[in-house]
């Protein structure tokens, strides 16, 4: 691996000489932009904003802006005659348990690699004191024009160099953390337990970027003269959840189910329709009715007057419909009412007629027998 820096670990009165390596790479696919009506590449020149020339790396130099737009040149002579101890020296300043350090201080990584023969012996003596204190080193450095802070910690058998930002540029969590009062009850909290000993551990070795290698095939595929691409299709997302409890309990189970495991005999099975989630929708509020307009009030209460009076000739007629309708009917329902009482009557004395003539008519066959 290529070195980006040289220069010596400063550790005490020890002095050791080491190279600079990256530890890290970055493996996403980049792109150059081009001209979409020919496919040419476009190129950025750097031109001078006061002869509108072209400048070459050679004539480029620094120099920092004022609020007022103001350039002040500044050269490499005026850099380098800044005092800057950490020039070309790692400076340790502290020993520090691992777990002091901020993650959010974390930056980029890099391995120190001992430069040379005589740097193999005190490189080894700081890797085992590392090892054996379970402490990481504090240190100061420079690197391209600037100061950095940096951790060092043992990474396998070599030393490894974390950059870390400084104090004051982690900014605070101000307005991060939701302001309303929220309740955790005991029951939820043993649910999130259960999906996470449930999800359980990583192998981070075996996780990789899948976006990335889809960019990598749709790249190939399009080498190869393919017009279009298949896409794979996109997971459904997950609809807004009302339930913690129903989403919490779907989720133990989806990852028991993924990795083949059984739900333990105590916990009683929840059918589907238990953990549903359900999905928010949003209701329109009521419209407020509109306030009346300041002017023109007069004429709205005209009309509405004068409407008035035209409906009440109307009103009248069918109200008096209403009520001749109402009369026929009952008019015909009593009329009807005196039809069936007159009908039952004769029903009645019909009977009774024909009973008198079979009681005569079997009185003088029993007299004979």
């Amino acid at each position: 691996m290529r070195s980006i820096w040289n220069g010596a670990i400063s550790f005490g009165l020890v002095s050791i000489p080491i190279k600079l390596v990256n530890a890290t790479e970055n493996r996403s696919v980049s792109f150059r932009q081009i001209h979409t009506a020919d496919g040419g590449r476009i190129r950025y020149r750097k031109v001078c904003e006061l002869d509108g020339e072209e400048v070459s790396t050679a004539e480029i130099g620094k120099a920092y802006e004022e609020a007022d737009g103001t350039m002040i040149p500044i050269t490499d002579e005026d850099l380098a005659a800044l005092p800057l101890p950490t020039a070309k020296t790692i400076e340790i300043v502290a020993f520090v348990p691992e777990s002091e350090i901020d993650p959010l201080q974390l930056d980029a990584a890099y391995y120190l690699a001992a430069n040379g023969v005589p740097a193999a012996k005190p490189y080894t003596l700081l890797r085992e004191a590392l090892k054996r204190s379970e402490r990481v080193a504090i240190a100061k450095f420079a690197l391209r024009g600037r100061e950095r802070l940096g951790m060092l910690r043992v990474v396998d058998d070599a030393i490894a160099m974390h950059g870390l930002l400084w104090p004051d540029e982690i900014r605070q969590p101000e307005g991060v953390a939701p302001d309303t009062a929220v309740t955790v009850r005991d029951a939820e909290l043993d649910l999130a337990d259960a999906l996470m000993d449930t999800l359980g551990e990583v192998d981070i070795d075996t996780l990789h970027d899948d976006y990335r290698e889809a960019v990598e095939e749709m790249i190939a595929a399009k080498a190869e003269g393919a017009v279009e691409v298949p896409a794979e299709a996109k997971p459904e997302k997950g609809a807004q959840v009302i339930d913690l409890m129903a989403a919490l309990e779907s989720s133990v189970r989806a990852a028991r189910e993924a990795r083949g495991e059984e739900a333990p005999a105590g916990e009683a099975a929840t059918g589907e329709e238990a953990a549903s989630v359900t999905e928010l929708t949003r209701r329109t509020p009521p419209k407020a009715p509109a306030a009346p307009k300041a002017s023109g009030g007069r004429k709205s209460t005209a009309r509405t007057a004068a409407k008035t009076a035209d409906e009440q000739p109307a009103r009248k007629s069918t109200a008096k419909k209403t009520t001749a309708k109402s009369a026929a009917k009952k008019t015909a329902a009593t009329s009807a009412s005196k039809s069936t009482a007159k009908k039952t009557t004769e029903r009645k004395t019909a009977t009774g007629a024909a009973k008198k003539t079979a009681a005569k008519k079997s009185t003088p066959r029993g007299k004979s027998a």
